[in-house]
């Protein structure tokens, strides 16, 4: 008996999601700041093998609705050997409602609308109390598949959709060999929307480096514009030690930006976007500061405030706030008042001997752990 899949990742907002691996890893695979999937192959599911994984959830889930007391034990003991994956899996999606599937790996949206319609079908025919089911999908995929396709995959159940947008700059795009384009990520993204399907895109500040990123942040602002998300989500850069990008960085192809730069990227991105009722999210712990959340264009301001707080901070309390933010110590502007925190994080500056020279250096190894 096979083992039940499950892929190396899914978006936080997923985290009570049943895990069904549609495809294996990322058909592109190059860009320079992921290391993911690099030195794995990537293949496409057939969609006899996704309905054996639903069957096996399905199976377990069964055995638990007869009875209320049966332990995770129990189960073991009545689903096939090499299936503690579907158990898992089963469990976790039984406690949570069975109201949210995530469709993986990187771009299920590359496989055929026929395909998609299918499995979308079946999976809503064996849980019928889904209520969400959400898929990544590269702009390069999203914006071949025509309206049409689009709008069945909507009808058949699919009605949210993660865009790793990172950047509308092209020269950015092609610096990290994104493998798409501004174009076809307004494409992509407005065809999504069309078809009545949310969207949510990531913005990665900082990707453009020191000498992009003023058109890292017009250019990802012009596309958003243009695409109006129902959710703009930041990821801060962060180059990982093993990636190619750090690989350009140490041949000074690329040139990483700091925390402070990155915060005035984000402050120009924000500011620019018009126009759009999107909600902008920062909900990841790379992020420097998370009170960057709000509603367009009614909270606009708001989060241009939480941006100006930190800017208008001494040089020494923007070092405090930096290494308490990074270490874990200080998790919001709210606890940057709280004095035993900032003398917690003063003593580790002053242990590790941080000073503005090397701090950059100390919060990029920081940064890498979350990766």
């Amino acid at each position: 008996m096979r083992e039940y899949e499950v892929g190396p990742i899914r978006p936080p907002s997923e985290a009570e999601s049943l895990l069904l691996r549609v495809t294996r890893n990322c058909p592109w695979n190059k860009c320079k700041f992921c290391t993911l999937y690099k030195g794995e192959k990537f293949s496409i599911r057939s969609n006899e093998d996704i309905f054996r994984d639903i069957d096996l959830v399905k199976a377990s889930i069964d055995i638990m609705e007869n009875n209320e007391e049966v332990s995770y034990s129990d189960l073991m003991k009545d689903i096939p050997e090499n299936s503690e994956w579907a158990i898992s899996s089963a469990v976790s999606f039984y406690r949570n409602g069975m109201k949210s599937v995530f469709l993986q790996d990187a771009d299920t949206m590359i496989i055929k609308p026929d395909d998609m319609v299918e499995i979308l079908n079946y999976l809503k025919k064996t849980f019928p109390k889904v209520e969400r089911i959400t898929s990544y999908g590269r702009s390069s995929s999203l914006s071949h598949i025509s309206i049409e396709d689009m709008k069945r995959i909507a009808d058949a159940g699919l009605n949210r959709v993660h865009m790793g947008m990172e950047t509308g700059s092209d020269t950015a795009l092609e610096l990290v060999k994104k493998g798409t384009t501004k174009e076809k990520h307004i494409l992509g993204g407005q065809r999504v929307k069309e078809a009545g399907i949310e969207l949510s895109v990531y913005y990665m500040p900082g990707l453009g480096g020191t000498e992009y990123s003023y058109e890292n942040a017009v250019e990802t602002a012009d596309a958003i514009n243009k695409i109006d998300p129902d959710y703009i989500r930041i990821r801060t850069l962060a180059v990982s030690g093993n990636s190619l990008l750090s690989e350009d960085y140490e041949k000074n192809i690329f040139h990483r930006t700091n925390d402070t730069k990155i915060v005035q990227e984000l402050r120009l991105m924000i500011s620019e976007l018009e126009g759009i009722s999107s909600t902008v999210v920062s909900d990841h712990i790379i992020n420097l500061i998370p009170e960057v959340n709000g509603k367009l264009p009614e909270e606009k301001e708001k989060m241009i405030a939480a941006i100006d707080w930190y800017l208008n901070l001494s040089e020494e309390d923007k070092m405090i706030y930096r290494i308490g933010r990074r270490t874990g110590i200080i998790i919001s502007r709210k606890a940057f008042g709280n004095e035993v925190l900032r003398l917690r994080t003063e003593r580790i500056i002053k242990k590790e001997g941080i000073n503005h020279d090397n701090i950059d250096m100390f919060t990029d190894q920081l940064i890498s752990r979350y990766i």
